[in-house]
C-alpha cells in the first residue's frame, strides 16, 4: 500500500472507531449471531461478513486475522482454538488496536497479541501459522499481491486460509477516483476472477468462491443511511440529488461480497 492511501485509511478507520455510532452493518448483522459476540462488539465491525463461519479451526492452532481491527474475529478465533491455541491480530491504526486491546482484556483471554503492521509486510514468522483471517480489508491495498505473498510466506505448509472482502464487476472506473469509495471498500477493489489469480500467482492453491452476495440498489443505499462505512454518508449527502440516484444506479448489482477459501498446499490436512 503506497504512504498517501495509507494514511487516507488509516485516518478514516482510526475516526472512525472513535466515533462509531452503535449500529451495525447488514452484512456483519447477516452472520453474526448474539451467540457469537454482543451487540456493542459487533456494531465495532466494518467487515462484509463472517470468515470464521467457513473454517475448521481447532484446539491448538494458531490464527492470524489480516486487519483485525477493534477485535471482533480475533476474539472468536480466541475462544474456538483454546488456551493452547494462539491468535495474532494485525493491524496498522494505533485507534484500532487500542480498542482491540480493550475488548480482548474484557473478554479476559490471554491467548491474543495484537501488532502494529501492515499486511503487506507482516511482523510475522515464516511458516508459523495453520489459519489466515481477513475481513474486508486486503480491497484497501493496491498491492494485492504482496499481501497474498505475505500469506503464502506466514501459512504452515499444511496451512489454510479463508477471507471474506469485497469484489467488484463492471464497476465504472472513473468512481474510483472518490476518496469515500476506497474506505468504503469498493475504490481498491478488483474483480473476482483478478483476484483469485492474484492469488494463484503467489502460489496460494486451491482457491474456491464459498458465498456470494451481491450488493442491489437497496442494500447500497441502506448502507450509506446507515452510516455503516467511514465517511461515506457524508460525502454522499453533500451531492444533488440527481447525482446520488446516478450513483445507486451505476453501482448496483457491480459490488460483491464474497467469501475465498484456499491453502498453502493443494491439499490441506484437517
Amino acid at each position: 500500500m503506497n504512504d498517501l492511501t495509507r494514511r487516507k485509511v488509516q485516518q478514516s478507520y482510526g475516526k472512525a472507531i472513535i466515533n462509531k455510532k452503535d449500529n451495525t452493518n447488514i452484512a456483519v448483522m447477516s452472520e453474526y449471531s448474539s451467540e457469537d459476540a454482543d451487540d456493542e462488539l459487533l456494531s465495532q465491525s466494518f467487515g462484509c461478513g463472517n470468515p470464521l463461519a467457513f473454517s475448521k479451526l481447532k484446539e491448538g492452532d494458531v490464527v492470524l486475522d489480516l486487519g483485525s481491527g477493534a477485535g471482533l474475529d480475533v476474539i472468536l478465533a480466541a475462544k474456538r482454538v483454546g488456551e493452547k491455541g494462539l491468535v495474532i491480530g494485525v493491524d496498522m491504526t494505533d485507534e484500532m488496536l487500542a480498542r482491540a486491546r480493550e475488548n480482548v482484556e474484557s473478554e479476559k483471554l490471554t491467548n491474543v497479541e495484537l501488532r502494529k503492521g501492515y499486511i503487506e509486510h507482516l511482523p510475522i514468522e515464516d511458516s508459523s501459522v495453520d489459519w489466515v483471517f481477513s475481513n474486508c480489508v486486503i480491497n484497501l491495498s493496491p498491492q494485492k499481491q504482496l499481501v497474498f505473498k505475505e500469506i503464502y510466506r506466514v501459512l504452515k505448509p499444511e496451512g489454510q486460509f479463508v477471507i471474506s472482502d469485497i469484489v467488484v464487476e463492471k464497476f465504472p472506473p472513473f468512481l474510483r477516483l472518490f476518496r469515500p469509495l476506497l474506505t468504503a471498500c469498493v475504490a481498491g477493489a478488483i474483480s473476482e476472477e483478478k483476484y483469485i489469480k492474484t492469488a494463484q500467482e503467489q502460489g496460494l492453491q486451491g482457491l474456491k468462491v464459498i458465498n456470494r452476495m451481491i450488493y442491489e440498489k437497496s442494500q447500497i443505499k441502506q448502507i450509506i443511511e446507515d452510516d455503516e462505512i467511514p465517511g461515506l454518508k457524508s460525502f454522499f449527502s453533500a451531492l444533488p440529488r440527481f447525482i446520488q440516484n446516478w450513483l445507486l444506479r451505476q453501482t448496483a448489482g457491480a459490488i460483491v461480497s464474497v467469501k475465498i477459501s484456499g491453502s498453502r498446499q493443494a491439499t490441506p490436512v484437517g
